[in-house]
């Protein structure tokens, strides 16, 4: 296989009913917060009755979950998708960060950061996030892992390290964006990335016992 990473879950499908709801609920949580919306208000955003939103999520959790999970499946078909053939894997990286930091309205990041204050309480929304983190590992280490071999990073490049930095920074982004109605997205995704590419070059292993630098 060319691709980088080939071992995600195909996405599912989902009815146009369940994406519908699953919208109409980002807006709503956006607007009022996970605590404060209910579910006649989500039902009222997708247009349908409360009795016919349990048909399809019994409850907020179950829509915040299914939130979760559509973004997860989208994020792993995206890694799934880089291929070094296709060009440098730094600069596909950089155009699906973008994608999902500057390109989609700031709602996802005020999302976000509500889900990361739900997980420091329940421990099944941080089995949610434990979840999209891991996904997001597993691809940007394969597509570092690629990168190394081809010749496009420092073979020596202290991949843990770097990885956690990319880590905080965008959880640093994703914060700044939902914060901050008059946050520039566009510029700080310049910074983050370029900040990235000098790590990319300057983050590197020890030398081994015996060996210079």
């Amino acid at each position: 296989m060319s691709q980088v990473v080939d071992s995600f879950p195909a996405e599912r499908g989902l009815s146009e009913r369940h994406v519908r709801i699953l919208d109409a609920a980002e807006r709503v949580f956006a607007r009022a917060g996970f605590h404060a919306a209910t579910m006649n208000d989500i039902a009222a955003e997708a247009g349908m009755s409360p009795g016919n939103l349990y048909r399809y999520f019994s409850s907020k959790d179950a829509i915040i979950a299914g939130m979760s999970e559509r973004d997860r499946m989208e994020i792993a078909a995206d890694f799934a998708g880089l291929d070094p053939s296709k060009g440098r894997l730094l600069d596909q990286l950089d155009e699906l960060g973008r994608q999902h930091m500057v390109r989609k309205p700031r709602e996802k990041a005020i999302i976000a950061l509500q889900i990361w204050a739900e997980a420091s309480r329940t421990p099944e929304m941080a089995k949610i996030c434990a979840g999209f983190d891991e996904t997001v590992e597993q691809g940007l280490g394969a597509a570092v892992e690629a990168a190394k071999a081809s010749g496009e990073l420092p073979s020596n490049l202290d991949q843990a390290r770097f990885l956690l930095a990319l880590f905080m920074m965008a959880d640093g982004f994703f914060c700044r964006r939902a914060v901050d109605p008059d946050f520039d997205a566009a510029a700080g995704a310049e910074a983050l990335f370029a900040a990235m590419r000098g790590l990319a070059q300057t983050m590197l292993l020890p030398p081994a016992d015996g060996q210079t630098s």
